[in-house]
């Protein structure tokens, strides 16, 4: 990451919301817009990579969510118990701001909502994220997700303790 001194917090009041530029306006629009009517409502969390004390390198937001076991590949499938879902976390949104792309954020931000998710309290099976496109497609496979077999832009990962 170039040495850029990133400090992941929850997302606050005083973070500069409205210069966040990722080049996607559905992913700034959300994080100026929705996301605190979200935390308001408490259907999702959300974390932010920072700068400074103010600007937002980055961020996602993390919710608890299920997935149906038919939907899983079947050697993942046999595995698991017979219920009809399993627990797991959805990445809902994943962005980096466009002076900070090209140095690992991306990679940080989504180590961060993993160990998050690996060590909640509440049993989780696995994080779970819907790609936009299939740079992002590409990016998940990267670090090791699994793209569902229906399903050619939801991806998942194990969480192993």
């Amino acid at each position: 990451m170039s040495g850029a001194p990133f400090r992941l917090a929850p997302l606050g009041s005083a973070h500069d919301r409205g210069a966040f530029d990722s080049h996607s306006e559905p992913l700034n629009r959300y994080l100026r817009e929705q996301v605190t009517q979200d935390i308001r409502r408490r259907v999702t969390a959300r974390f932010v990579a920072l700068a400074d004390e103010r600007r937002i390198a980055g961020y996602y937001t993390l919710a608890a969510a299920g997935l149906l076991l038919t939907d899983l590949p079947s050697s993942t499938r046999k595995k698991l118990p017979r219920y009809p879902s399993v627990p797991v976390v959805r990445m809902g949104r994943l962005a980096v701001d466009q002076a900070f792309q090209g140095q690992g954020l991306g990679g940080a931000l989504l180590a961060d909502a993993l160990e998050r998710a690996g060590r909640a309290e509440v049993a989780a099976f696995a994080l779970m994220v819907d790609a936009k496109d299939e740079a992002a497609v590409a990016f998940y496979s990267h670090h090791g997700f699994i793209v569902l077999p229906d399903s050619p832009r939801t991806l998942f990962l194990p969480l192993r303790r």
